[in-house]
């Protein structure tokens, strides 16, 4: 039914957190596909040993590079991508197979609902995780259903993942790589991005990739910006209207006062950072032009 791609990092004890729920509790014989990012935590071999498909890279390729590589191998239509600290509740792609059967055509973005270890506080690393407390706890976590999702899990059409060639690898580990996604989409006349309350994982908290201090969402939100001529923000805000009750499919965003203002401004903002950049580190122009 799903291929479910998984990068992962040196992040062992979770990822085998995240593999086995998805075998406890998902009700389709979905695919599962792991990219491996250097390993030497013996995740290859518990892969091997678990008979789950993967890819590799002997350094630390990053979320974007990683999923594009393991994608490749994909057998199923519907591309699932899956952060390695997650943990799949009960019938989450049942939830998502019923939402696309309802949908009735390939032209979506869907994703599920993270549960925050702040929201239900069942752990945050593999040793202090308490699955019986979130299994009993999960339901009520939230019930409705909200637009502009452009997060992690998420599902689209093998299709549509080919058609803007994944995810952009400019956006290295990640950060701005979601919306960037959501942005090409966009472009070729999706409409619905939705995030299913119903379709329920527990987020350990940022733990894929992560293992760099350095403040990478600054430079990709520029690259974002340089890209596409208006901020992740503006984006997620005029287009997505994300994190509102979704009401169906999105329109084009309404040319307000305040929509046009804060365009006017983002603008003034691209010309001076296209300068600054192009002064100062012309590869970060060159990164946006790589799709």
């Amino acid at each position: 039914m799903f291929s479910i791609i998984i990068p992962t990092y040196n992040n062992i004890n979770l990822l085998k957190i995240c593999i086995n729920s998805l075998k406890k509790n998902s009700k389709f014989n979905n695919e599962i596909i792991v990219h491996v990012n250097v390993g030497n935590d013996n995740t290859k071999d518990y892969l091997i040993n678990e008979n789950i498909k993967y890819t590799h890279t002997d350094y630390n390729s990053g979320l974007c590079v990683g999923v594009n590589l393991a994608a490749k191998k994909a057998k199923f239509d519907y591309i699932i991508y899956s952060h390695d600290d997650f943990y799949f509740c009960p019938k989450w792609d049942l939830y998502f197979y019923q939402e696309i059967q309802k949908i009735g055509h390939n032209r979506f973005y869907l994703s599920g609902s993270a549960i925050s270890n702040k929201s239900i506080a069942c752990g945050q690393e593999f040793d202090d995780f308490n699955e019986d407390k979130l299994l009993k706890n999960y339901k009520n976590y939230t019930d409705k259903d909200l637009q502009g999702s452009t997060w992690a899990p998420h599902v689209i059409h093998k299709f549509y993942w080919n058609k803007v060639k994944g995810f952009s690898e400019e956006y290295f580990p990640g950060a701005g790589s979601d919306p960037d996604l959501n942005m090409k989409l966009w472009n070729c006349g999706i409409r619905i991005f939705k995030e299913l309350s119903s379709s329920k994982v527990y987020h350990f908290g940022s733990k894929t990739l992560r293992k760099n201090k350095n403040n990478y969402g600054s430079k990709s939100s520029k690259i974002f910006l340089l890209k596409w001529g208006i901020s992740i923000k503006f984006f997620k805000k005029h287009y997505l209207k994300s994190k509102t009750i979704f009401n169906g499919e999105l329109k084009e965003p309404k040319k307000t006062f305040t929509y046009l203002t804060e365009l006017i401004l983002l603008k003034i903002y691209y010309v001076y950072l296209y300068i600054l950049t192009y002064i100062n580190d012309k590869s970060l122009i060159n990164e946006t032009y790589k799709d």
